[in-house]
């Protein structure tokens, strides 16, 4: 059992080492491609929201208060209340949707 650590440490060390070398060793120039380029540009925001969302609606007791605050915290956000508004607003709305389920 113990071997078999060691072999999954090695093959994770191999593969995050492949993805963070690789590229600067076979890409040396400007990247002209747009689609490449864009697509390189919002992979980022995809993996945070990948990670992010789920961990929302999971956080809580009921996954009906998780998606609640999520709706109404992306209403917040998008009418353009501050990070700290849109933060209450969603531990209020998790609290009160908590209470009543």
């Amino acid at each position: 059992m113990e071997h078999e650590i060691w072999i999954y440490i090695a093959v994770m060390s191999a593969v995050t080492i492949a993805i963070r070398v690789l590229p600067l060793t076979l890409i040396r120039g400007e990247i002209k491609n747009n689609f490449i380029r864009s697509f390189l540009y919002y992979v980022p925001y995809v993996t945070l929201a990948v990670m992010t969302f789920p961990a929302i609606i999971h956080s809580t007791q009921s996954e009906i208060s998780g998606a609640a605050a999520l709706l109404f915290g992306i209403i917040a956000a998008w009418f353009g209340a501050s990070l700290f508004k849109v933060a209450t607003l969603c531990c209020v709305v998790v609290f009160v949707t908590e209470l009543f389920i």
